[in-house]
C-alpha cells in the first residue's frame, strides 16, 4: 500500500513540473470550446474542449495497452 501511495504522489509531482512545459508546445487551453476570462487582474480558465480531447486519448491509450 505504502508503494502505491509514494508512486502516486511521485507521479503527481512529475506531472506538476512537466505540464506548464508541454501545455505551450501543445497549445493546451486554446482549442474552440476552451473559456478563459479575466475578473479583477486575474485570468480564469476553463479548457473544457481540452480536457475532454486529453481524456479520450487517454482512453484509447488505455484501451491499446
Amino acid at each position: 500500500m505504502l508503494k502505491w501511495i509514494l508512486t502516486l504522489v511521485i507521479a503527481i509531482f512529475l506531472l506538476g513540473l512537466v505540464t506548464p512545459h508541454l501545455a505551450r508546445f501543445i497549445r493546451f487551453g486554446k482549442l474552440p470550446g476552451d473559456v478563459a476570462f479575466r475578473l479583477r487582474g486575474r485570468t480564469y480558465s476553463f479548457p473544457f474542449a481540452s480536457i475532454i480531447l486529453l481524456s479520450l486519448l487517454l482512453w484509447l491509450i488505455s484501451r491499446l495497452i
